[in-house]
């Protein structure tokens, strides 16, 4: 099985930055694609940013220009750093990870990490 353990959230003032973490560990072979996802209350959960593991890099349009997904392969983990945070950016974010293990695929989900963005 796989794990995901996120970090980093927490409460901002708007425009400020916050940095996510999520580190994925278990008897996994590969991993293919990593992202963060986030739901706000009474919303449904959308998509944040995914990035590949040749680093190829996909990002909703509400975020671009502010948050900047990466990744270390060698570490399993994946990073969100969210710069000039909004309001409306207040959500449980989740981590997810999707590979395989040696010899099923996997499509794990982090507990969710609370980020609120108030003054």
């Amino acid at each position: 099985q796989v794990q995901l353990v996120e970090s980093g959230g927490g409460l901002v003032q708007p425009g400020g930055s916050l940095r996510l973490s999520c580190a994925a560990s278990g008897s996994i072979f590969s991993i293919n694609a990593m992202g963060w996802y986030r739901q706000a209350p009474g919303s449904q959960r959308e998509l944040v940013a995914t990035i590949t593991s040749g680093g190829s890099t996909n990002y909703a349009d509400s975020v671009k220009g502010r948050f900047t997904i990466s990744r270390d392969n060698a570490k399993n983990t994946v990073y969100l750093q969210m710069n000039s945070l909004k309001p409306e950016d207040t959500a449980v974010y989740y981590c997810n990870a999707q590979g395989r293990l040696v010899v099923t695929g996997f499509n794990s989900w982090g507990q969710g990490t609370q980020v609120t963005v108030s003054s």
